[in-house]
């Protein structure tokens, strides 16, 4: 792989400068242990200011999968279940590691549109895919509430939805408004998945703040892994922790660091002058580049996403060529000759790395 260039994913390079110049720095300090050190708090307060949020509780876990479980069991019930789409990461890319914690995935369809194939100019399939919808979520519980039988039934206990999705796309604010008043009627939680939260934040195509995200949401995480950091999540309740005791309940989830204190400091710098934003925006730069460059070549883009994710449309006998020199996503099957594939930007990419793709595509 390193004789290749990567575009497969938006957390295969390390950490921005500036984390590993502060890591350097105190690397030879005595500092406690499991987040209750001055970075962390430092960190959280940032993060709670940037959300205008000053009574919500920050807490660092070490990564995606281990922040989406840990914090779904702390808003379930034993007999509960969570909402997401079905395209959903918790629904696909994680190992089943919601039910080995006990709790059903209950999915929702996120495809509610046909393709449209044939015009290379347009992309196969909407910003709309990827994300739940009101109505549906609204009638999944307003069914399961109507069957007489519900009390043999998984509860919907939760919501969970990704900004921005794993294909790329965004909640508008009137969308996340439509959800979080169906979640608020209900009584049940609804819960954020950030792990790309910064380019989404950055994308210009949207109208969504982090300070709208912690009014509408009751709990969220803003990514690291993806976004400039080495590894970690900031998890934000803006409504309360839903347990008495959420640190137990983290360390039994494997996502509780010793040193926690390297969670924090990653943080405190990724929220000292803006340091999140600013490199969240050059993924984006690099994506829309990225894409003109490929329409303007007559590739058919898969997906219409404002965001660091791109997914095109190759031609199989193609791919093999290209993988001698470039580590791309796999997606999905598009028919019998092409496959779907994802080219990631991330905080870092630079307009040379740009080139260098177009040039072996």
């Amino acid at each position: 792989m390193k004789d290749r260039i990567s575009f497969s994913s938006d957390y295969t390079k390390g950490a921005h400068p500036l984390i590993l110049q502060r890591l350097q720095e105190t690397n030879f300090e005595q500092i406690t242990g499991y987040g209750t050190d001055d970075y962390c708090k430092s960190a959280a307060d940032k993060i709670k200011k940037n959300c205008n949020a000053k009574d919500a509780d920050v807490f660092f876990l070490v990564g995606g999968t281990q922040t989406n479980q840990t914090v779904i069991d702390m808003l379930l019930e034993p007999y509960e279940g969570v909402v997401a789409a079905q395209t959903g990461h918790v629904a696909a890319h994680e190992a089943g590691a919601i039910e080995f914690s006990g709790h059903k995935v209950l999915t929702l369809p996120s495809f509610n549109e046909e393709p449209q194939f044939t015009d290379k100019e347009k992309p196969c399939y909407s910003d709309q895919v990827g994300k739940i919808k009101g109505a549906d979520l609204k009638k999944l519980i307003d069914d399961f509430y109507s069957d007489d039988n519900h009390e043999h039934l998984v509860f919907p206990g939760a919501v969970y939805i990704s900004h921005p999705t794993e294909y790329g796309t965004l909640y508008s604010k009137a969308e996340l408004e439509e959800i979080s008043g169906i979640c608020r009627e209900y009584k049940i939680p609804l819960f954020l998945d950030g792990a790309r939260l910064g380019y989404g934040l950055m994308s210009k195509r949207t109208d969504v703040t982090i300070e709208d995200i912690a009014r509408l949401v009751d709990v969220f995480y803003v990514g690291g892994t993806k976004v400039g950091a080495l590894f970690g999540e900031a998890v934000v309740f803006t409504k309360g922790v839903p347990v008495k005791h959420p640190v137990p309940v983290i360390k039994q989830h494997g996502a509780l660091l010793a040193k926690g204190w390297l969670l924090g400091l990653q943080f405190d710098t990724l929220f000292t002058d803006d340091l999140y934003m600013k490199i969240s925006r050059n993924a984006i730069e690099m994506a829309e580049l990225l894409r003109n460059k490929l329409i303007e070549r007559g590739y058919q883009i898969y997906i219409d996403s404002p965001t660091n994710q791109q997914f095109v449309v190759m031609e199989d006998n193609r791919l093999k060529e290209l993988s001698e020199h470039v580590v791309y996503g796999f997606w999905e099957k598009f028919d019998d000759t092409h496959t779907v594939v994802r080219f990631a930007t991330d905080w870092a990419t630079t307009k040379e790395d740009i080139d260098t793709l177009l040039q072996y595509l």
